[in-house]
């Protein structure tokens, strides 16, 4: 895949307000990659306010969206751990210099042309971008998301790493 420039404004801005929304209908994205395998796929989507999931597996289907809408439609505060039946979630969040957090968002774009990756650019600084990767992961689906916030001499990186195995 590759890096894709958004044309529009990123509504997700603040990482403290983003939350977790499992199994609710797909809001529109403004880039995607679908990963498909004979048992199903898994969609990664970038959106304005951060990403959302679709994975298919054995005719079960799994929706996440971690945004800053997540928790206004009925979700629940960026959790550091979640699991609920086959799905695991987890996340960090770590404040570092604006050197760090530059390097980090050069790595990350670097990374979007490989195989199972792709990444969200969005106007105003080149670091505040949305990253995912994805790949099978037995009879389910393993997927990272990396949501970067530029800040006046620091940055903030949130990460997510989930696995559903349905």
């Amino acid at each position: 895949m590759s890096v894709h420039f958004l044309e529009v404004e990123s509504t997700d801005v603040d990482a403290s307000a983003l939350g977790l929304l499992l199994d609710a209908p797909a809001p529109p994205v403004l880039a995607q990659l679908v990963i498909e395998t004979v048992d199903g796929a898994l969609t990664l989507g970038v959106l304005g306010a951060s990403h959302v999931v679709t994975a298919r597996s054995q005719g079960e289907v799994l929706t996440e969206q971690v945004s800053c809408d997540a928790v206004a439609a009925g979700g629940d505060p960026l959790p550091r751990v979640e699991v609920v039946g086959p799905y695991e979630f987890e996340s960090t969040t770590e404040t570092v210099d604006r050197a760090e957090f530059d390097t980090a968002a050069i790595r990350l774009k670097g990374r979007a042309s490989e195989e199972g990756w792709i990444c969200g650019a969005f106007p105003g600084d080149e670091s505040a971008l949305t990253v995912l990767s994805g790949s099978s992961a037995g009879q389910g689906w393993a997927w990272q998301s990396w949501h970067l916030y530029p800040g006046e001499g620091t940055g903030v990186i949130v990460k997510t790493s989930s696995r559903w195995n349905p």
